[in-house]
């Protein structure tokens, strides 16, 4: 009998230390998604200071809307987009060409790959970013959140749409 108690107190600390660790990796991985979009939301500014302009283009991050349900698929050519204009790497290889003006430096952990091995921005949770400039490119206030850019992660959500979860920028 006494060993059958000792198992179950075993078994409820192990469970307790295993939910501690999950939460503790989550808050990190928040934390690093928070600091990563300031990161990029920064270089998109000096960006536009050489520019005039934050990172657009007509077919993917001025089609994607912020408030729609989550396409990673989107996310990911919208996002690769956006890591080519700071990181000064249009073909997407990993190494910003000579002749390209660099605004960010990606680390390694930072960056995913697609199945043609482009590079892309990733979050901490594996998915990747969200990078949009709808409202800037139609002036329709019912999408997007911002009018000059919306930059986010789902922090990990991987259907429907709650925003509110997200990690964002606004």
């Amino acid at each position: 009998m006494e060993l059958v108690v000792v198992f179950a107190i075993v078994i409820i600390l192990t469970g307790l230390v295993l939910t501690g660790l999950r939460y503790a990796r989550e808050k990190g991985a928040s934390a690093r998604a928070q600091t990563e979009i300031a990161a990029m939301s920064a270089a998109c500014e000096n960006y536009k200071a050489d520019k005039a302009a934050y990172p657009r283009d007509q077919t993917t991050t001025d089609t994607l809307d912020s408030r729609g349900l989550i396409n990673f698929a989107a996310y990911q050519a919208a996002a690769q987009y956006l890591y080519g204009q700071l990181a000064g790497d249009p073909d997407f290889d990993g190494v910003p060409n000579a002749n390209s003006t660099s605004y960010m430096q990606f680390k390694p952990k930072m960056l995913g790959t697609d199945n043609a091995n482009k590079v892309y921005p990733r979050d901490p949770f594996g998915n990747s970013y969200g990078y949009s400039t709808i409202q800037a490119a139609t002036g329709d206030t019912t999408k997007g959140y911002n009018p000059t850019f919306d930059l986010w992660s789902t922090a990990g959500q991987t259907t429907g749409g709650d925003p509110t979860r997200w990690i964002k920028n606004w």
